[in-house]
């Protein structure tokens, strides 16, 4: 991410001014669909307890989805629902009533690469949008024309997609567009990969990928390794993608929705990621011509956990520096200690639910949305009842301390690892 800073174009003279995308996040279950929104973002796209292609994530009741719906609207923000498998026979029963189930619930949109899928919701829930799942791996502007005259008004480009690409497709057809701008990559073509299968009898297509591209692996040259005793083993894993230095780009080539992956990813990083492009894409629109990449956007994505970085197909194919080639073992740089859960602004004692341990003397950060942030060393510890603690140590415990500063519910505290 060093890079970042010294490579990030700076904008000169005026600019036209153009609408403020989409920012949509992931959100694996209830409470990282909460941080999401709580945290900047105009969408969040979660999964249903079927027909989606994350089996592995928490996923939601439709009661789950009713929660979601009305805490987002509160925000102004929209659910959309993933219902992206490329569906078998034995798939098809249900799929009716589930998507009228989704309808009543409030979802704004489902997200979905089967052509079955797509008619059947047109025709039992027309309040559904439709948006075509990157799984149709979308990449040339006669596709996308096709899916719009099949009255689909977005279309999830392939990752593949390059920036050429997509101002290409944005002059010729009318339509939205939303891409990938943050997060993991897969090392097949997307909504192609049939390693899963092969491997594991777990179909890549149907919810149950195995992340095989991810292994370790012996690499051998005709009927032999290759390794050296003791060497690592290979590993073919792609870095994640990551646009934030070329936000002014993207806008400007008229991508109206940023996703970000991630639905298996953890509230932190959740958090963290989406703070750091709500705030970018706001200080873009405030000021178009003076815009400039700020480092604290920059370090805040890096304390999320990640893998190196890079800019995926966007400004071309990806090289040999793109991948990972040996098994890497980089923790998290910080770990998520406590979510606020109340604050007294009069004894300045903030109420914490304990996710990680953390004790007197202890160095934190405190964190929230907007770029808020501040560091302090942990003071006396009680419990709910006002009893003294040594430290925090059990999970999801109501732990009350002092504040340097003023805090608010959904804020985050969070320690360095090592």
């Amino acid at each position: 991410m060093s890079t970042l800073l010294e490579t990030a174009p700076r904008l000169t003279g005026a600019r036209q001014r153009l609408a403020k995308p989409e920012l949509l996040a992931p959100a694996g279950s209830l409470e990282k669909l909460k941080f999401a929104v709580h945290y900047g973002a105009d969408a969040v796209y979660i999964g249903g307890q079927k027909y989606g292609l994350r089996s592995n994530a928490d996923n939601f009741s439709i009661e789950q989805m009713r929660q979601g719906v009305a805490f987002a609207s509160r925000y102004g923000a929209k659910v959309f629902v993933a219902t992206n498998i490329f569906a078998h026979e034995e798939d098809l029963p249900g799929i009716s009533d589930y998507l009228k189930e989704l309808e009543d619930a409030g979802i704004a949109a489902i997200i979905t690469a089967d052509p079955a899928i797509v008619e059947t919701a047109q025709r039992v829930a027309p309040g559904l949008e439709v948006h075509l799942s990157t799984q149709q791996s979308t990449m040339n502007w006669q596709a996308v024309r096709f899916w719009k005259e099949e009255g689909l008004p977005r279309v999830v480009l392939a990752r593949e997609t390059t920036m050429d690409e997509i101002r290409e497709i944005k002059a010729r057809v009318g339509i939205e567009i939303e891409a990938f701008i943050h997060g993991a990559m897969c090392s097949s073509v997307s909504g192609r990969c049939v390693l899963s299968n092969h491997f594991t009898d777990r179909d890549s297509n149907r919810g149950g990928c195995c992340q095989s591209c991810r292994w370790k692996y012996d690499l051998h040259a005709e009927d032999r390794s290759v390794a050296e005793p003791g060497q690592n083993l290979f590993t073919m894993s792609s870095k994640d993608l990551c646009m934030i230095e070329h936000l002014p780009a993207l806008i400007e080539a008229g991508v109206d929705s940023f996703k970000i992956e991630g639905r298996m990813k953890s509230v932190h990083y959740v958090a963290s990621v989406v703070n750091a492009y709500r705030q970018a894409i706001d200080a873009y629109f405030a000021d178009p011509a003076g815009y400039e990449l700020r480092r604290e956007w920059v370090e805040e994505i890096g304390k999320a956990a990640n893998r190196p970085l890079n800019t995926g197909f966007f400004f071309g194919t990806p090289g040999a520096a793109e991948h990972i080639y040996e098994p890497e073992e980089k923790p998290a740089p910080y770990d998520f200690a406590a979510v606020v859960t109340d604050y007294d602004a009069e004894t300045g004692i903030a109420t914490v639910q304990q996710r990680s341990n953390f004790k007197p003397g202890m160095h934190v950060e405190f964190v929230g949305p907007g770029g808020r942030s501040f560091t302090q060393a942990i003071g006396e510890l009680t419990d709910a009842d006002g009893s003294r603690l040594d430290a925090a140590r059990h999970p999801l415990q109501a732990i009350r301390l002092r504040t340097d500063h003023p805090v608010a519910p959904y804020d985050i505290m969070r320690k360095k690892t090592g």
